[in-house]
Order: C-alpha cells, then sequence, then structure tokens
C-alpha cells in the first residue's frame, strides 16, 4: 500500500506544472478516489487538494525567485488564469505577493514532497470486527454543522443542547436495532475531512419505526460496516479512534472506506470526563 502511495506522490510532482487528476491518482495507489481523499488527509494532516496546490506553488515560488520567465507565463503554467488569481494564491501560502517577492527576494514557505514509510508502532492493539447488515434507517433530528478535529465542537454541542429531553426520550424508546440507543451519526462528510468542512449531524436512533412528528429519517443502504470500540477520555479518545482507524487500521487491512454515514455509539461516565465508545464505518474489501 505503501509502495502504490508513494507511486501517485511521483504522478504529482510529474504533472505540476498539468492536471493532477484523481481519478489517475488513485487508480496509481489501487484503490478508490473517495479512500484515497480520506486516507491522504488522516496520513498528510492536509486534504489531497491543499498538498497538490502548496506543492505548485512552491515550485513556482522558486521559479519566480529564479527572475527568467515573466510572471505572467508562470502562473499560466501552474494552472491559474490571470496574474490576480495567481498573485491571491501565492500570497495565502508565501504571505507576499509574487512581484514583491521577486523585487525582494523575499523569504518563502516551501511544502516538502511528501514520502510516505513505514514505522512499527502498533503498541496497542485495536478492537474491531466486520459486519454485514440489510438496510436500515436513522431516524432523528439533523443539522450542518462544521468538522472539527481536535477538542469540543461548540456547534455540535449547542445543537444537542437545544434539544428537548422529551424528544430524546421519544427516540429512544424506538430503538431496536444495533447499534443501540441514540446515536451521533455523521453523514455527507466532505472526503478531505478538512477542518471546518460541512457536515449532516444527526442525533437520533436506528428504528424500524417511522419517523414520529418532528423528526426527520435518513436511509442507509444494504453494506459492510467495520466496527471499532474504544474507552478513554472524552472526547479525545474518540477523536483519536477515528485518527488510528485511518493511519493504522485501514493500512494494515484489507478494506477501504466507502461513502456513507459514520455512526458513533457513545455512553458517559457520570461525570461525562471518560467514554466508552463503539464507531461503525462504511467499508469494501478492498
Amino acid at each position: 500500500m505503501l509502495d502504490r502511495l508513494n507511486r501517485a506522490m511521483e504522478h504529482i510532482e510529474e504533472h505540476l506544472d498539468g492536471t493532477v487528476d484523481v481519478t489517475v491518482l488513485a487508480r496509481t495507489a489501487a484503490t478508490s478516489e473517495y479512500h484515497l481523499r480520506r486516507l491522504f488527509s488522516a496520513l498528510a494532516g492536509m486534504p489531497l487538494s491543499e498538498y497538490v496546490r502548496r506543492r505548485r506553488l512552491t515550485v513556482a515560488g522558486a521559479e519566480v525567485l529564479a527572475g527568467r520567465e515573466p510572471l505572467l507565463d508562470i502562473a499560466v503554467r501552474y494552472g491559474y488564469g490571470s496574474g490576480e488569481a495567481f498573485t491571491r494564491a501565492f500570497r495565502a501560502v508565501h504571505g507576499v505577493g509574487p512581484g514583491e517577492a521577486r523585487r525582494h527576494g523575499a523569504e518563502l514557505v516551501s511544502q516538502p514532497r511528501l514520502t510516505f514509510r513505514l514505522t512499527v508502532e502498533g503498541s496497542s492493539s485495536m478492537r474491531y470486527r466486520i459486519v454485514d447488515r440489510p438496510e436500515f434507517a436513522v431516524v432523528g433530528l439533523n443539522a450542518r454543522i462544521p468538522l472539527v478535529h481536535s477538542g469540543p465542537n461548540a456547534a455540535m454541542t449547542d445543537f444537542i443542547r437545544g434539544i428537548d429531553p422529551h424528544t430524546v426520550e421519544r427516540l429512544d424508546a424506538l430503538s431496536d436495532e444495533d447499534p443501540r440507543g441514540i446515536l451521533s451519526v455523521c453523514d455527507g462528510l466532505d472526503p478531505s475531512r478538512a477542518e471546518g468542512t460541512a457536515f449532516d449531524y444527526w442525533h437520533g436512533v436506528i428504528t424500524s419505526a417511522p419517523a414520529p412528528e418532528g423528526t426527520s429519517s435518513l436511509p442507509v443502504p444494504a453494506g459492510t460496516w467495520a466496527v471499532f470500540t474504544t474507552s478513554g477520555p472524552a472526547p479525545e479518545a474518540i477523536q483519536l479512534l477515528w485518527r488510528d482507524v485511518f493511519t493504522e487500521w485501514f493500512p494494515s487491512n484489507p478494506y477501504r472506506s466507502r461513502p456513507g454515514p459514520e455512526i458513533l455509539r457513545t455512553r458517559l461516565s457520570a461525570d461525562k470526563s471518560e467514554a466508552d465508545a463503539e464507531l461503525w464505518l462504511p467499508v469494501e474489501r478492498a
């Protein structure tokens, strides 16, 4: 897997002054485009599109400082249709415009080439199981909120606090399929999983009953799920579980992620400082 990912990184380098086709990258990495974006984001700590943009502007920056070509020629070669667009992108990465950088020899920011290497860790085992299940429905309340990688998600907390406790009790009573109880369901996640990207958050249950008045239903097609369990401080243990699944479990197992909701069942301690959690992720054989 790492060898295929590194070949995809080589493909990016060879096409920085052309089109970097994610479909071709996924074929090079022998995986799906969806999984490549998810895996890259987890491993590299940034979206694939952001890495390509930063690499392009790193190489373009060296050419700007070299001073051998007009700035517009450099802009067009690296995919910018106008000098203004190139200047905005250049300034966002380097903190200075290309013209000023050339005139004054400014210090620029460099995005190093990424190479994936194997680091043997595995000091703690991951508990998981694979489940094939028929179609089902999530019933509850939902809101569009931003993704937060570390620490509390204020938008999620505010949304949950605003739900009438009686509605939660009604929903809990409807739960009749695994995972049981009130669930946190994340749907419509951007494949890049970039900080701040929006997704649909559902607070509800899996049930065969129709959605009560004032709630909505999210139909989920039949498929295969990888189910992971963890225990530890809340919310850190849960956020680390999400990271470890993509950085450790997927590269070591013959599965890849597929589009679909991510389901989390959490049981908090009395003081809400500790959590037992079960994470359901939609997967398919690689």
